[in-house]
């Protein structure tokens, strides 16, 4: 009986392998897991679902080398002919829209993702059922028009929103479904107001029998015990509500992808560049799909590119480099093409992207088996303030990876919700910076222990940690006196030259910004002494910088590592202002503890060409099992055109060498954007790779 149960399991694998056809994927295989998204967005205005017509959309989408298509469905209101009582129908539908789109999407190859938005609903459903509606704690509404805010725990998102979804589902041969605006609602984000958190009578009550009978908060203040307990009733919530649509959703079908903007319960995360204040962030989709897909490595990113300014200015698109920038980063970062337009393509009011969509999209179809399966060769790791970095921060962390993204230091970015669950992949990097991380759970500060303890180097700055007096202490040996300490008017000496080396011919740094004061007695040693701020005033009277006693630096040295603290807003100070004075602070602290760093890439490109080099294996049927890397890429993003606060046509750059460390001597090398061989030697452990000229974007493939 066993030889026979082994003769028929045997024949059964045969029939599955001979039934797969080579040069296919498997039919099993989620269709996302490709991981060869090139997404285009219709966000459509309810009035054009009466004036799109499929098969022009169609034509648009092909003409771009899409291969999915995100469209509206339903929940602000229904693109479709709905049957529900509580779903408001778009007054301008003719016919049934998304049928026709659906369906001649599909008989062209090309997925379907429908958007929900569950955050408002029209005034007539409000008008029926106020209670399903937000309220703040001053009785206001949050409301767009005719728009009403709900809130989550009310029956419209906890009930009727799941029908809604089914649906559309039971109805239509969707492919996913996209979620906008999850969660809770405390801003009117298209008018820049504050309301504060949602009074609603369910909300009351779920939190009380979630707590235990604790009353709502009225107010957003962290070193409440009740907010702090509020802010987890939210996590559970939005968690709950989640697993709740995932059960629906694959009870269906587990060829319907979810996708949004949180990791729960998400076949898709989905992220977004955009540009909304100075100074612009020419980095945001390398920042945005590192961080992503760093931290949750089972996981398809899908970065998109906002073509609106702003809300206030949705007609007005940003700048074709800009966008050309956003789309290369994501795929050299590993994530696909995606980018988010108001409307349709016909009859746009700013159409001066089209030619950068349809050039890199078909590049990446062009392409495609050397993107979306990437392993990253960094040594240095960024931990960032969560997924949608803000305020201070957010300016300290841009500033380090400014300064590294500047010096050619690759780094991958680990979320810092992420480090308890990242353990083993925490350890393998020898260095991680942290910067301005304020708070970390205990499980998160023991990785990091147990990391410094197994040979990893820790840079803290600015105001990491502060909550924890006992791992500032264990990790750095530092104790705060004043946290907060305004450094306008005082100095830093770089004194000692065995460390600063880059500042030979100074003596004196200027600070701004904060400057925090600690006691590093219980560190090993000292840098950076602060000077005091002298007498302010005319030239005639200037001077009388003092050594505080304090320092702007210092480290602990562990058995098989070293920690340096720098209580200083030096991310930020670069950032804002970009003297390099303070970034060389700290290439030179890199160079001092982990020398390694700058060796993983060396070149002569000039600072505004980005660097990205990835291990690869071809993204194609035969390998979607593998494992074992195929070569490297090193991806080239030229920012030259960018000046702060424009982006201009990048310059030509040329004449530009790469040394790349490699263990393999390859077998070809060549150039993706033009499309011929690259000049290299490989010798001592590198590939030494020569470009005769950079335009806008390369990727340079060294094939094992």
């Amino acid at each position: 009986m066993k030889y026979l149960f082994s003769f028929w399991l045997l024949l059964l694998i045969s029939q599955n392998a001979f039934t797969q056809k080579k040069g296919s994927w498997p039919t099993d295989l989620p269709w996302w897991k490709k991981n060869n998204l090139r997404v285009i967005q219709t966000n459509l205005p309810a009035y054009e679902a009466a004036t799109l017509h499929p098969d022009s959309l169609l034509k648009d989408l092909e003409a771009c080398s899409a291969n999915t298509l995100l469209i509206n469905a339903g929940g602000i209101m229904a693109f479709y002919p709905t049957k529900l009582p509580f779903h408001y129908t778009n007054p301008y539908m003719k016919g049934n829209m998304l049928k026709d789109v659906i369906e001649r999407c599909h008989r062209n190859g090309i997925k379907v993702i429908v958007r929900f938005d569950f955050s408002r609903v029209h005034e007539s459903i409000f008008k029926a059922h106020p209670d399903w509606c937000y309220i703040s704690p001053k009785g206001e509404r949050i409301i767009n028009t005719d728009m009403y805010v709900v809130s989550i725990n009310a029956p419209y998102v906890q009930d009727c929103a799941f029908k809604i979804i089914e649906e559309v589902i039971d109805n239509y041969g969707i492919d996913g479904i996209f979620l906008n605006m999850p969660g809770y609602q405390v801003n009117n984000p298209y008018e820049g107001k504050y309301h504060g958190i949602d009074q609603n009578e369910y909300d009351k009550k779920r939190f009380a029998e979630y707590s235990g009978g604790q009353v709502l908060p009225t107010e957003e203040n962290k070193a409440d015990a009740v907010f702090q307990k509020y802010l987890a009733f939210k996590k559970f919530t939005v968690e709950d509500w989640s697993k709740r649509l995932h059960e629906l959703v694959k009870s269906k079908s587990n060829q319907i992808a979810i996708c949004t903007y949180m990791d729960k319960y998400v076949d898709i995360i989905r992220h977004e560049s955009q540009t909304n204040s100075l100074p612009y962030w020419p980095y945001s989709a390398s920042d945005n799909v590192g961080n992503a897909a760093n931290s949750f490595p089972d996981h398809i990113i899908s970065n998109s590119s906002i073509q609106q300014i702003s809300f206030q200015s949705r007609y007005n698109a940003v700048e074709p480099e800009e966008v050309s920038i956003r789309l290369y980063e994501n795929i050299a970062n590993g994530s696909g093409l995606d980018i988010s337009m108001m409307g349709d393509m016909r009859g746009y009011e700013d159409e001066r992207n089209y030619g950068v969509i349809r050039k890199i999209y078909a590049h990446h179809k062009k392409y495609e088996p050397y993107f979306g399966k990437y392993t990253s060769t960094a040594k240095v790791a960024i931990i960032a303030p969560g997924a949608w970095p803000s305020g201070a921060p957010m300016q300290e962390y841009r500033g380090i990876q400014l300064m590294l993204r500047e010096a050619h230091i690759p780094f991958d970015i680990v979320e810092d919700a992420q480090i308890e669950h990242l353990a083993a992949k925490i350890k393998k990097y020898g260095l991680v910076i942290l910067p301005d991380i304020t708070y970390l759970s205990q499980a998160s500060v023991q990785v990091l222990k147990e990391a410094a303890r197994q040979g990893v180097h820790l840079i803290a700055t600015n105001h990491t940690l502060f909550d924890n007096s006992d791992a500032l202490r264990d990790l750095f040996g530092v104790k705060i006196i004043n946290k907060d300490h305004e450094g306008s008017g005082f100095y830093l000496t770089p004194d000692k030259k065995e460390v600063f080396k880059r500042f030979e011919k100074q003596k004196m740094l200027f600070w701004k910004f904060n400057l925090g004061l600690y006691d590093m007695s219980g560190a090993d040693k000292t840098f950076l002494p602060v000077l005091s701020k002298g007498r302010p005033g005319p030239p005639e009277i200037i001077g009388g910088h003092e050594p505080t006693g304090y320092f702007g630096m210092a480290i602990k040295e562990h058995p098989n590592s070293k920690a340096v603290v720098l209580p200083i807003n030096l991310g930020r100070l670069y950032y804002i202002h970009g003297y390099e004075q303070h970034k060389n602070i700290l290439l030179d602290v890199i160079d001092y503890i982990y020398p390694e760093a700058v060796q993983q890439l060396l070149t002569n490109a000039p600072e505004r060409v980005e660097v990205i080099v990835k291990e690869y294996i071809k993204n194609n049927p035969e390998n979607h099992l593998k494992n074992t890397p195929e070569g490297l890429i090193v991806h080239l993003v030229n920012l030259t055109g960018f000046s702060g606060n424009t982006y201009f046509a990048p310059l030509p750059v040329y004449q530009l060498t790469f040394k790349v460390p490699a263990s393999f001597n390859p077998k070809r090398v060549f150039s993706m954007a033009a499309s011929k061989p690259v000049p290299y030697v490989w010798k001592n452990g590198y590939v030494e790779l020569k470009l005769d000229k950079l335009e806008d974007f390369e990727g340079i493939v060294i094939e094992k």
